[in-house]
């Protein structure tokens, strides 16, 4: 079976085509055909001789996961649904702003870790994206897209806060963001790509050493006792260890500063005293809040807080000298917003199978 180039990061595309008897610079004129020309076809790339072209016909090709249905919203957020095989689908989330195009993606086909409030987690967990299929979503979204006027890519910042906790998927989520970095590749600042994790404390120091970017953790709740519910996760890495690694990750981070995520849930997260509780919790930790309203699906059991409620709780934050922002709904017209995602998971069991202690060593 030939091999796909784009579950290689840069340094292992390197070893293959030493592997084949090539020059390591050829992996970079390769990377730049790939990921800057947007190109799929050997032959095109006309500054490869042209017996490496053939030698690469045979053994190789690059390719993406195929779309299975797209939408536009009205805001012209555009979500895709991609095919990963075994009868899964991802979806891929396209953000337009004026200053900037953001990319969500996925990491995983469904999620193990059944946040109560997410309609990802209510999928189940079938598996691991590979390199490529993650990669892929950026590479097919950019080449959908198209180039601006200035002949750049339209995406500028990317997050992994699709399907799936990337932190599970450890190796090859690390992998993508390493091609996401290059300069040979994308090139996007560590500033412009965030990792969104619930708050699994071993990838997080771990990605500390090897590949810090921004860091977006879900908190969602001011204690432990409502987080467990909440983020069942948090009953393998309770609150002050997650805080901890957190406080850990900005001695390397990119930014100087922790993104707390929390989903505004109508009477069970939203009041004046959770609010004062969180102030209390997140006191040592340079951080700013993202508050989110929740976003509906069908039989989550939960309302989203009203406007006031949002309004009180985010004045008890701003008083406090948090930096805070309200995430505006996106592509919720075509269920492309925040805990939206949910894809096709072909096998819904074995999230129910898998323990919280074992969470941690998900693999393919």
């Amino acid at each position: 079976m030939p091999q796909n180039l784009l579950d290689f990061d840069v340094a292992q595309l390197t070893a293959w085509f030493a592997e084949q008897g090539e020059k390591p610079f050829r992996a970079r004129q390769v990377l730049r055909w790939i990921y800057k020309s947007g190109e799929a076809d050997f032959e095109a790339m006309s500054d490869l001789a042209v017996s490496l072209r053939n030698k690469m016909k045979q053994l190789a090709c690059i390719q993406v996961p195929e779309v299975i249905h797209q939408e536009l919203a009205t805001d012209g957020t555009r979500k895709w649904l991609l095919d990963v095989h075994t009868g899964n689908a991802v979806e891929t989330v396209y953000i337009p702003e004026a200053d900037r195009g953001t990319l969500c993606v996925s990491t995983q086909a469904g999620c193990a870790l059944n946040c109560s409030f997410c309609s990802t987690g209510k999928q189940g967990f079938n598996r691991n994206l590979s390199v490529s299929e993650i990669i892929g979503q950026l590479w097919w979204a950019n080449h959908q897209l198209g180039k601006n006027a200035e002949g750049n890519w339209p995406i500028s910042n990317v997050v992994m806060m699709g399907m799936g906790e990337p932190l599970l998927n450890y190796e090859h989520s690390v992998a993508a963001l390493r091609l996401m970095l290059d300069d040979h590749v994308y090139g996007l600042s560590r500033r412009r790509v965030t990792l969104s994790t619930s708050g699994i404390v071993p990838g997080i120091d771990r990605l500390r050493e090897e590949c810090p970017v921004a860091l977006a953790v879900s908190l969602h709740a001011p204690n432990d006792k409502l987080r467990d519910q909440l983020v069942p996760i948090n009953q393998k890495y309770p609150l002050k260890e997650l805080l901890a690694a957190c406080t850990r990750y900005l001695e390397k981070a990119p930014r100087d500063f922790i993104t707390f995520e929390y989903v505004l849930l109508d009477g069970v997260n939203d009041s004046v005293a959770q609010a004062r509780e969180l102030v209390r919790l997140v006191a040592d930790v340079p951080c700013k809040f993202n508050l989110i309203p929740f976003n509906p699906f069908p039989q989550s059991g939960y309302r989203c807080s009203n406007t006031n409620a949002i309004a009180r709780f985010r004045e008890v934050l701003m008083e406090s000298g948090i930096v805070v922002t309200t995430r505006k709904t996106r592509g919720a017209d075509i269920q492309a917003a925040c805990g939206q995602l949910a894809g096709l998971v072909q096998d819904k069991t074995r999230r129910t199978l898998l323990k919280p202690l074992q969470l941690y060593e998900v693999r393919q």
